[in-house]
């Protein structure tokens, strides 16, 4: 049985939907610059990847209540768009399930409760704290999209949402569920940036991953999803699938709480592994969409992996973090719905910025959104904090 990417919805610095995410790439328009939403002190000195409409903005265009979550309100959007793909012929009698990832969850209203509760607990609104879970969003947005037959969340730092979606395959490849709407959401906020911080690898100007000069991440926020469909349930609906899933690995150095080896163990066994089960050779990959946050133990180590794995000849290569921003548990997913619409359209996403390739890797990322009708297979790469790494294969169908 073949797993078939059918649909996508995407929300994030670039764009409210895959349209206007496509046409910034085209236009070679990052989406960095100073936070407007995000009520922190350093607002006017780093560089974020924020999606350019408030809580309120958000919730009036998704018909929700503006006092929900951002990640709410950012998964909402996305998950929406990618099940508006489904034909209704597919879902009469489909088993359905949703798997959504985040690390942050409603930390965003967690942190304003507990400033209103400093300055008076009497009048602080519990009420801003009942999101916080991590499940709470994906229960509410599965609850939104209908959905009833399996419904569980992912954490596992940045790799989570590429997890999601492992799973999702997973499940539909064992006959557990028919269709699944698969990826994740994460908000910026002022937890996960203060923490960044304190670990010395956010750099307050644009980000350049890949390059020698690079400083650091910038933090971005978003949401995206896959439509993941059973090949023969696609064939019998009218569906249009982008492309399919390939291969898949997950694995662990087990290296560092928030660092990867030097010689990028956990993602050369994740590249390789998910390579074997595509029963794809190093030299079909035409692309890669590299973790790339920027900081200069990721770009090093993972580069060392795929020099590792692909020897001299690299195939094509980027990190899209440099339009978008580190999106965490939401990078997975969005680099997977470019990964997908790279197939579908025959195009290849380059980084934002490069002059100078990292030391002793010799790799020179893409610089222009170029199409490539010959492209065949892409690589997309997620690692997380704790050594979590994984890679997933899509495929054009």
């Amino acid at each position: 049985m073949e797993v078939l990417v059918t649909g996508v919805g995407i929300i994030c610095a670039l764009g409210l939907n895959q349209e206007e995410v496509l046409a910034s790439f085209e236009q070679h328009a990052s989406g960095m610059g100073r936070a407007q939403h995000l009520a922190t002190r350093h607002q006017p000195d780093y560089t974020f990847g924020e999606v350019k409409l408030s809580n309120e903005a958000l919730a009036a265009r998704s018909g929700l209540p503006a006092h929900l979550s951002r990640t709410i309100l950012l998964s909402y959007h996305a998950a929406r768009e990618a099940h508006a793909s489904i034909p209704a012929q597919a879902l009469a009698g489909a088993r359905v399930g949703f798997i959504s990832a985040t690390s942050v969850g409603g930390m965003d209203k967690s942190e304003s409760f507990f400033e209103d509760y400093l300055t008076n607990p009497a009048t602080a609104d519990v009420r801003k704290v009942v999101n916080h879970d991590c499940g709470k969003s994906t229960d509410y947005v599965a609850k939104k999209l209908d959905i009833k037959d399996f419904t569980t969340t992912i954490s596992t730092a940045c790799s989570s949402s590429a997890n999601a979606i492992m799973l999702g395959a997973r499940m539909i490849k064992s006959g557990l569920l028919d269709i699944v709407v698969a990826g994740g959401a994460d908000p910026l906020t002022r937890f996960t940036f203060n923490g960044f911080n304190t670990l010395m690898i956010v750099d307050p100007e644009q980000c350049r991953p890949l390059d020698e000069s690079r400083e650091g991440l910038n933090l971005g926020e978003g949401a995206a999803y896959v439509v993941l469909m059973a090949d023969h349930l696609a064939a019998n609906s009218g569906a249009a699938p982008l492309c399919r899933l390939s291969g898949y690995s997950n694995t662990n150095d087990a290296y560092h709480q928030t660092a990867l080896s030097d010689e990028g163990e956990g993602p050369y066994l994740a590249m390789s592994r998910a390579l074997a089960a595509s029963g794809l050779r190093p030299s079909d990959i035409g692309y890669i969409n590299m973790h790339g946050t920027g900081t200069k133990n990721n770009d090093s180590a993972e580069g060392t992996a795929i020099r590792r794995l692909f020897g001299a000849e690299l195939p094509k290569l980027s990190s899209t973090k440099s339009f978008t921003g580190h999106t965490l548990a939401a990078s997975g997913a969005i680099e997977a719905v470019l990964s997908a619409k790279a197939l579908q359209l025959g195009c290849i996403f380059p980084n934002y910025t490069f002059s100078e390739s990292v030391a002793g890797l010799d790799m020179q990322p893409e610089r222009a959104f170029h199409a490539d009708a010959s492209l065949q297979h892409v690589l997309s790469n997620s690692f997380g904090f704790g050594g979590n790494c994984s890679s997933l294969i899509f495929s054009r169908n």
